[in-house]
């Protein structure tokens, strides 16, 4: 079997290779190694049996993969309570609000329907490490003593998970946001009751779409990934702003007022300014990843905010932001994280502090953003190569510095291998795209020969 685990939980084809066997098993074992590292001995410690809480999207399959998990955190003797629908970071923060030792949630984020995943999250709402889900995944179907009797897990559900989560959300806003009229995109996912309510308590006047799921239609031609739907209603309902949101809601991108796209650089720099002239943006840094538009860097410069770049994947990003302590952190996806806030990236509070700050400035979405200019980027993916050798191919590495010395200060070129897939990505900035065109396809080309299979 290979690593289970990727860069956020475990994911798969639910009821294929996410079944609930694989999922009841990984809940026991969870249960056993955090046990182990004390976070359940520290439970009993303060007078208290250890207890989990766990949340689902809206997916038809979280139904029986929440039933799994229940059922192997209850045989193992920890307590559930079950949040029932609710975003990823509703669900991190609900784990450090009510003192929980374990969190799950149940979700394949922006993955179509069919798919689904498992997330555990330790004391205070924070993704586990590496080594605990190494270790749980070692501990996997090991013959264990169960309990009985009094010893096995009581399950309840906890009715106000909603409004707790909301009033959280509402408590971090320095601005009332009456006036402004916003139409959010809830993918049909976890944030269709608590994304409106959230934006309307704080005084939004919202428009909800994507807000009705069956269980089936979850980032169905709509959310993150399909923003058409969203501009078209920004424009239809003469919006001031829209925001979309993912399954779970734990990433946000924007469309100004006139139905142009507002992407998660552009989020992030219109926080770093507010977060600076409010005094919270630690150490003036931001963190970002390596896939940030160069005009991202080069606004944050202009405006003396410093830029600290990580590999692609928002653990990263929090992981640099935990090291150094800074403030605000986030992705071109989306994936914003503001840690005097939260622990995850969360979008309804991204598009809320962005509310804010169009309510502080008395300014559009689309004056905000305009402190940073996106170079046109362009992206080709080169399959069926020797990954491996990506790095270390002289070649390769000739005609990467001979594009490099070509774009100069005004563009950018990046090459690295995926990591989940043979092929090896080529990215190129330029202040033209017919210029990154031209360039990442000589790149491309370049590569393709010399890594070829």
């Amino acid at each position: 079997m290979g690593r289970l685990f990727g860069t956020d939980g475990v994911r798969g084809l639910a009821n294929s290779s996410l079944t609930a066997e694989l999922t009841l098993d990984l809940s026991v074992a969870a249960a056993h190694v955090l046990g182990e590292a004390g976070a359940f001995s520290a439970a009993r410690r303060e007078g208290h049996r250890p207890f989990a809480v766990v949340g689902r999207d809206t997916r038809i399959s979280g139904q029986f993969l929440e039933a799994a998990v229940v059922a192997g955190l209850a045989s193992a003797g920890v307590d559930v309570h079950l949040l029932g629908v609710l975003p990823t970071p509703g669900v991190a923060y609900l784990t450090d609000h009510l003192g929980a030792d374990l969190g799950v949630m149940l979700s394949a984020s922006h993955n179509p329907m069919p798919d689904n995943g498992i997330k555990f999250l330790a004391r205070g709402g924070v993704k586990l490490d590496d080594a605990i889900e190494q270790a749980i995944e070692a501990r996997l179907r090991e013959p264990w003593k169960r309990p009985t009797g009094a010893g096995v897990g009581r399950v309840t559900t906890y009715d106000d998970a909603v409004t707790d989560y909301a009033a959280h959300l509402d408590g971090t806003l320095p601005h009332s946001l009456d006036g402004i009229r916003v139409v959010l995109d809830c993918a049909h996912g976890a944030a269709s009751e608590v994304g409106p309510l959230a934006l309307r308590e704080a005084g939004a006047d919202v428009v909800a779409i994507c807000a009705e799921p069956d269980g089936l239609n979850i980032n169905d031609g709509c959310g993150s990934t399909h923003l058409d739907v969203l501009k078209a209603a920004v424009l239809e309902h003469g919006a001031d702003v829209g925001f979309a949101l993912d399954g779970d809601a734990d990433r946000c991108l924007a469309v100004d007022h006139t139905g142009e796209v507002v992407d998660g650089d552009q989020i992030l720099a219109v926080l770093a300014l507010a977060m600076r002239d409010a005094g919270s943006l630690k150490a003036d840094t931001v963190v970002a990843t390596v896939m940030s538009n160069l005009g991202f860097v080069q606004a944050m410069r202009g405006e003396n905010i410093g830029v600290r770049q990580t590999k692609v994947g928002d653990r990263y990003v929090l992981e640099a932001m935990k090291a150094a302590g800074y403030t605000l952190g986030g992705e071109q996806s989306g994936h914003v994280i503001m840690t005097d806030h939260a622990t995850t990236g969360d979008g309804i509070l991204t598009a809320l502090q962005v509310l804010s700050r169009m309510a502080e400035r008395r300014s559009s979405l689309r004056d905000l953003a305009g402190v940073m200019t996106r170079l046109p980027q362009v992206l080709v993916n080169v399959p069926d190569v020797d990954k491996a050798r990506a790095d270390d191919d002289a070649v390769v590495a000739a005609a990467v510095a001979e594009a490099e010395y070509e774009l100069g200060d005004d563009g950018r070129v990046l090459l690295r291998p995926s990591g989940t897939e043979p092929l090896v990505r080529v990215m190129v900035e330029a202040p033209t795209a017919d210029t990154a065109r031209d360039v990442a396809q000589r790149l491309a080309d370049v590569v393709r020969r010399q890594l070829t299979l």
